[in-house]
Formats: structure tokens, sequence, C-alpha cells
């Protein structure tokens, strides 16, 4: 990761690496049930989910829910309801199922046919930092591609090093001062 920010954080600023900021605005792209798992309409809407897919079926087993096909159709009919280390089960495949699902969708979108993305950038907060010691930084706009993919499976693979591999070439794409968003307070995109 690029370095003037010596001692981040030192006089007062807040922000994240930005390769950490690009893991949080693919996560924030996950968006699933709200009702939770232990509720009969989450637990449904979760058992639905999961079973309407073969790779509902891997995320089951990745996340260790190991019952008989007469168990999990009991489950499905509400005749019966999951213990607690089954639930949380349960809700782990779901939340890996929906992230899989989100990054293989990221991908196409963010690559968009090859003309990648518009992506918003944010700097650093510095509210509390003396005048004097603050650093003169504006949102900056910038389209990236050809990193899409790298940093979709980095994030997936929860890959901090490959994500500040690309949020380095993404800084390239900004000039002169990209040093000056090594850390940032939030990145996004409309995608």
């Amino acid at each position: 990761m690029a370095g003037r920010w010596m001692e981040f954080g030192k006089y007062g600023a807040n922000g994240a690496p930005g390769g950490e900021a690009l893991g949080i605005a693919m996560e924030g792209m996950v968006h699933g049930i709200s009702s939770p798992v232990d509720s009969e309409r989450g637990l449904a809407a979760r058992l639905n989910y999961l079973t309407k897919s073969d790779a509902g079926y891997e995320a089951m087993d990745r996340a260790g829910v190991h019952v008989s096909p007469r168990t999990l159709m009991a489950w499905l009919a509400e005749e019966r309801t999951p213990n607690k280390a089954n639930l949380a089960r349960l809700d782990a495949a779901y939340w890996d199922l929906r992230r899989r699902n989100v990054a293989a969708d990221l991908k196409h979108r963010l690559n968009n046919n090859g003309r990648g993305t518009r992506v918003e950038i944010n700097p650093v907060n510095q509210r509390g930092v003396e005048q004097k010691y603050r650093r003169d930084l504006a949102p900056r706009s910038i389209n990236v591609r050809g990193v899409w993919d790298r940093a979709v499976d980095a994030w997936m693979d929860d890959d901090l090093d490959e994500l500040d591999a690309v949020w380095d070439e993404v800084l390239d794409l900004i000039g002169s001062d990209y040093d000056g968003y090594s850390y940032v307070s939030s990145i996004g995109w409309s995608a």
C-alpha cells in the first residue's frame, strides 16, 4: 500500500485502507432476508432459497448441515425445527450462497462488457485534524476497468493482501495525488 500516511490517524484523520474499503463496498451489496433465522418466516425463506438449487445444497454442506433427507423434508414442511446449532449453520449457508450469487453478478456488472465502472472515492475524514496538518483532498471519481474479477475473487476469499494490490492499481489511475487516497472514508459505485 502507498504510504505518505506514515502514522495514519496520528492527528485525528479517520478512514480505512483502500483495499479494505473496497471489500466493505462489495460486502454492502449483499442483501438478503431480514427476518432472523430462528423466526418461522426467516427459517422458511432460508430453507426455500437453499433447497432450490444444487448450489444451495453445496452451501449447506460447506456450512456443516448434514441431516437426512427425511429431516430436511420435516424442516421444509415445518413439522420440525432445527436445533440452535443447525439454525446457525443454515444461516451461515444462506449468507455464503448469497455472497456467491452476488459475486457472480458483481463481476458481470462491474466489468460492464469491458467498459468498467465509475467509482467515487471519498477521502479520509479530517474533521478532527488541526488545519495545519490537513491534506487538501477532494472526492474523486474515476473509471475503473480490468481489475474487477480479481477484486471480487479477493473479496470472496477474504484476501486483504490481494484487495490491497487491486487498490494500488486503482490508485495508479488517480495520477499524482494517488497517495492521498491510500486511506479513504468510503468508496462506492452505481452497478
